[in-house]
């Protein structure tokens, strides 16, 4: 086959042009021209335009391979941003695809608001000539699964377009319903030519040699305590050795974690099971396996599946769990089942007994969780370094662990193998020019990239200048990475350094009360240019600094709020406000 000729970001076209040429390229490279026909007389390729909207990459990384397939298919895919679709063009299209996660409390990730207010806000075009899909991505612990691909779903609907697959919902782990809808998706699509899309698919090319699916071992180099005593946290700063994986990174990029389970739970549910452990248990790679070695690497063991809620009314008929799972009890369902695990359900339904095949059946797959990279290649090559809040808490009577995050604390050591595997994250980046200067905050372990991105600039020589607001609890104990960004201040890697711990007074303070105190200097900042970056909780912190920057832009630049929010939306567009969070 072919090199396939591919059009770089910094061409002279547009995202959308630079999109749609590569994804003719991929198309018209990888279906050879029938024999004796000359490849600039093959049949024409059909217009396919995949969307995607993406908090963390992996959205962006599924459309990419849809269109892959797709170009051996018989179309000339475009793989477009949402941020970057000019919503003037949707008039205009046959196919479409929608590849997009959830985010936070069911809303659409930062580069599909723009997309998503368009089609809702009644000045959106009939779609009845359109041909769609949506494949969503989602959580299902969290009450709002896959709301913004299911939202996307229904308007597009409503606009009068044909549904020509219908939508896939994913939950984290995502590959096997994902080849479905993709299998699924591409031959429904009709093609004016006749070939119906139907033609086999091409080989498919060969992963690469350490991924999700094939985590590389990795050795543990380093495992620190950030915390003085007295702190009421535990965050460690660990160093991980890639060795001659091969892997590499981008600052911005997370690191994917493949743990196992506390063992001393696993053997708490065996007890609660009836079980000894021994009990041979399907192996999804063949043959059998212990129901002991399923438990501590391949299920989820701490979340509740909702089909195991269901086995045990059905198994106990208890009538008070019976009626918290009703549609109309979901509050009073979740406020249940807070700080419980699948332990304490097995404990206070006894008489709900299982066959270890059965039980097995209703856990779900323990996903790999996900890191920001604290570290710059440059400036340590052949590692990567990760900032983790161990957690660890109390509630109904027992002590509860974070399963990843005390498997690096406390179980991993120089000699257990620590599977990872590179998470590309597109959507979290410096700037391309080292001048252009850089507004970061990252209170607690949000810190983590900003680590990263001050080691780079650093080892880039960048001009440009870098602010960084920092938070945590208490200012003796809980500053992290105290000594390091001392010294990037005193050498002037560190422009400035602005911290709120939140409860070294009466009244607690926080990153977004710094912004608000330096309103003025942060909007003169932005209309030099400066990109502005979050990181850290989403649920919460992420709301109050996107709050805070508005109202910056307000008071800083003297503007309506309807003007502060198209003044963001803009900065959001132009990849000048991108945020990591979770």
């Amino acid at each position: 086959m072919s090199n396939i000729p591919f059009i770089p970001e910094n061409s002279p076209f547009s995202p959308e042009q630079r999109a749609w040429l590569n994804g003719f390229f991929a198309g018209v490279y990888s279906r050879p021209a029938p024999a004796g026909i000359p490849a600039a007389e093959a049949r024409p390729l059909n217009p396919l335009t995949i969307l995607f909207g993406s908090q963390t990459g992996t959205a962006e990384s599924l459309a990419k391979k849809v269109a892959s397939e797709a170009g051996k298919r018989g179309f000339a895919p475009s793989v477009v941003d949402m941020a970057e679709y000019s919503c003037s063009q949707l008039k205009n299209e046959k196919a479409l695809l929608i590849v997009t996660s959830t985010h936070g409390d069911g809303d659409p990730p930062d580069n599909a608001k723009g997309f998503w207010e368009y089609l809702g806000n009644g000045h959106a075009p009939r779609l009845d000539h359109v041909q769609y899909s949506v494949l969503a991505l989602g959580d299902t612990n969290y009450a709002k699964f896959c709301e913004c691909g299911k939202n996307f779903d229904r308007r597009l609907e409503e606009l009068g377009a044909k549904r020509i697959f219908s939508r896939v919902d994913c939950d984290v782990d995502y590959d096997e319903s994902f080849h479905q809808w993709m299998s699924g998706v591409l031959p429904a699509l009709s093609l004016p030519n006749g070939s119906g899309g139907s033609a086999a698919p091409a080989a498919v090319e060969a992963p690469p040699a350490w991924s999700k699916k094939n985590p590389f071992p990795a050795r543990l180099l380093a495992n620190r305590k950030l915390n003085a005593p007295g702190s009421e946290k535990d965050t460690r700063h660990f160093e991980i050795s890639l060795g001659d994986s091969g892997l590499t990174y981008e600052t911005g990029d997370a690191l994917g974690v493949v743990a196992t389970n506390c063992p001393s739970l696993v053997e708490d549910l065996l007890k609660a099971l009836g079980y000894d452990g021994e009990e041979a248990v399907a192996d999804p790679e063949g043959g059998t396996t212990a129901l002991r070695k399923a438990l501590l690497s391949r299920c989820e063991i701490t979340k509740i599946p909702q089909a195991l809620l269901q086995k045990i009314v059905e198994k106990s008929g208890d009538a008070a769990l019976k009626k918290l799972l009703e549609p109309e009890s979901k509050a009073e369902l979740r406020s249940h089942l807070w700080g419980r695990e699948i332990i304490d359900m097995l404990l206070a339904y006894p008489q709900a007994r299982f066959e270890p095949a059965e039980f097995i059946g209703l856990l779900k797959k323990l996903p790999p969780r996900l890191y920001s990279i604290s570290s710059s290649p440059r400036a340590h090559p052949g590692e990567v370094h990760l900032t983790v809040a161990a957690v660890r808490y109390a509630s109904h009577g027992r002590d509860r662990k974070g399963v990843c995050s005390t498997f690096l604390a406390d179980r991993a050591g120089p000699e257990t193998p620590v599977p990872v595997f590179v998470h590309t994250n597109k959507n979290f980046r410096l700037p391309p020019s080292g001048d252009t200067s850089v507004i970061m905050v990252g209170p607690g372990t949000g810190i983590a990239p900003f680590r990263a991105f001050l080691e780079e600039r650093r080892a880039a020589g960048a001009k440009g200048k870098n602010w960084l607001f920092f938070g945590d609890q208490h200012e003796a104990t809980d500053f992290l990475y105290r000594e390091e960004l001392t010294a990037m201040l005193a050498d002037g890697v560190l422009s400035r350094l602005d911290t709120a711990f939140s409860r070294d007074q009466a009244q607690k303070v926080y990153v977004q009360h710094r912004m608000l105190e330096n309103a003025g200097e942060i909007f003169a900042w932005l209309e030099q240019g400066a990109v502005v970056y979050v990181c850290g909780d989403a649920s919460r912190m992420a709301r109050d600094v996107d709050s805070a920057l508005h109202q910056v832009v307000e008071r800083g630049g003297g503007q309506t709020a309807e003007a502060a929010a198209a003044y963001v939306k803009k900065l959001q567009s132009e990849k000048r406000y991108q945020r990591d969070v979770y």
